[in-house]
């Protein structure tokens, strides 16, 4: 894929997951927001690591920016992302590269978030049960998300590389 193309793909991600970062969906008694975590393995597969990273960084960037995301989301969408798309480049198998979001996002950022972002940036203690809890859902939630969007777009003649 050219790097033009990898571009306007991932301009368009972008936008989709600052437009989309305010639904939730209600599970149990808590909200789920997983339309940055869907974005992540769309973006993993379609633009590769690098390109998915950046995407989850400009989106953090601009929901920072609106007021509408927080310091966590940096970590919290750019591991998940690069590993989605590093998952892709290893197995070509999009249900391993979801699971790259769901290790990356649900665990590794959920960790670097209360035991570093919080206490460094924030000066702050963080639980860390509540970020693996917090972030595993998202991640689990929009991995399946992510998941079925990709099925739609190869079924549509989008070429997944």
């Amino acid at each position: 894929m050219s790097a033009t193309k990898k571009v306007a793909y991932s301009v368009v991600l972008t936008a989709l997951a600052v437009v989309l970062s305010p639904i939730f969906i209600p599970i149990g008694i808590t909200k789920v927001f997983p339309f940055q975590s869907m974005i992540n393995v769309i973006a993993g597969v379609l633009v590769g690591p690098w390109y998915a990273t950046a995407v989850a960084g400009a989106a953090a960037i601009i929901r920072n920016l609106l007021g509408t995301g927080t310091i966590f989301a940096f970590p919290g969408g750019m591991i998940g992302a690069f590993l989605v798309g590093y998952a892709w480049i290893l197995s070509k198998n999009i249900i391993i590269a979801a699971l790259g979001e769901v290790v990356g996002t649900g665990l590794i950022a959920a960790v670097v978030s209360a035991l570093f972002v919080g206490p460094v940036f924030l000066h702050k203690s963080m639980a860390l049960m509540t970020f693996i809890v917090a972030f595993s859902l998202a991640a689990i939630t929009g991995s399946i998300l992510g998941v079925i969007a990709l099925y739609l777009l190869k079924k549509a003649g989008v070429a997944l590389e």
